[in-house]
């Protein structure tokens, strides 16, 4: 099947995983100093993207280091546009000094799971991002208002599918809090994966570099995508 795999990268202080993760997307999320990162680590996985064709994309969050990004922040629509794009121009000057662009741009933890359902939000990202470069792609949860918030202004979408998360009867995920929210099966993940490339809302695909056997389900995930149609 012809669809990306994406991966949310410089996250993580483990230079070997993230290499090994690399083998196996087609896509690089990477972190811009918002939630985690560097420069330092922006560029290690900066480098190894380059080097594996991987296409690069940002990853700006809530700016809270703290909770990793994934506690919602009391932030303005002003405040939400203003990080989102330093966190992307941070990244992009790294890249560029570098020899690469950024393709894409995705929304990490809190801050898209809140955009799914806040259009104020997603349209605040949508300020920050288009600030930046109004001609890139936007990562957002296939099929749901956030897509249609960055469409109304004119920014260019990719709907996104998880092959490591488990999705509640009306399509959002299901919350971190619970046990059962990580698919952590290889197999069980690649199922997933190709049922969710099949229904055809969804161009890209998503595994988390820190889901526990993300390598495993990487490949996994790839292999069932490249031999099933």
């Amino acid at each position: 099947m012809n669809i990306d795999i994406n991966c949310d990268m410089g996250e993580l202080e483990d230079a070997r995983h993230e290499a090994a993760l690399m083998e196996h997307i087609t896509s690089a999320n990477i972190a811009c100093g918002g939630h985690a990162g560097d420069d330092a680590i922006m560029e290690r996985t900066t480098r190894l993207a380059l080097e594996r064709g991987v296409r690069i994309g940002a990853h700006p969050g809530y700016p809270d280091r703290a909770n990793f990004g994934r506690v919602e922040m009391a932030m303005s629509a002003d405040e939400i546009a203003g990080t989102v794009h330093e966190q992307i121009a941070r990244l992009d000057a790294i890249v560029r000094r570098l020899g690469g662009e950024i393709a894409h741009v995705k929304p990490h933890g809190a801050l898209y799971n809140v955009a799914v359902h806040n259009r104020e939000v997603a349209r605040a990202i949508g300020d920050g991002v288009a600030r930046w470069n109004p001609r890139t792609v936007v990562f957002g949860l296939a099929g749901s208002p956030m897509l249609d918030v960055w469409r109304e202004m004119g920014l260019n979408v990719a709907g996104e599918a998880f092959a490591d998360r488990r999705y509640e009867p009306d399509g959002t995920l299901r919350s971190r809090k619970f046990p059962d929210a990580l698919i952590t099966d290889p197999q069980a993940a690649a199922a997933q994966a190709v049922r969710l490339a099949r229904e055809g809302n969804a161009q890209t695909i998503c595994v988390h570099g820190d889901t526990p056997g993300a390598v495993a389900i990487l490949k996994a995930c790839r292999e069932a995508l490249l031999y099933k149609e």
